[in-house]
């Protein structure tokens, strides 16, 4: 059963920065590792999961959410199956529980129901 841990998170002030990683376990193959879409989602109280940036594994192509291009970089290392978000220019809008899902075949990138396994998340504050 695939398994995803994320790390990372923690407490910055606004402007500053931090990397969350999401470590990929548990899967049958590379070639099915190369098939997977993985997405960050983001979920502050009271408010829906969003997603917020995703890279396709084989081909290494990211995308990014309206509200964080330019301030958030996608990036993976396939060696560690690891996969990697930083997060520069930090507003207290981007407080929230981190996560990271996986998902094949995706069609809606940042559609929730796309995804079968989750990871526990962690927590990211940003004060003003």
């Amino acid at each position: 059963q695939m398994q995803l841990e994320e790390s990372g998170g923690g407490s910055v002030q606004a402007g500053g920065s931090l990397r969350l990683s999401c470590v990929v376990s548990g899967y049958n193959s590379d070639s099915y590792y190369n098939t997977l879409y993985i997405t960050w989602f983001r979920q502050a109280p009271g408010k829906e999961r969003e997603g917020v940036a995703g890279i396709e594994i084989g081909s290494a192509l990211p995308y990014y959410a309206d509200s964080v291009k330019g301030r958030f970089t996608i990036s993976q290392d396939k060696a560690k199956n690891t996969v990697f978000l930083q997060m520069n220019s930090l507003t207290p809008e981007d407080t929230a529980m981190y996560y990271c899902a996986a998902g094949r075949y995706v069609g809606d990138r940042f559609g929730r129901s796309e995804y079968y396994s989750w990871g526990q998340g962690t927590q990211v504050t940003v004060s003003s």
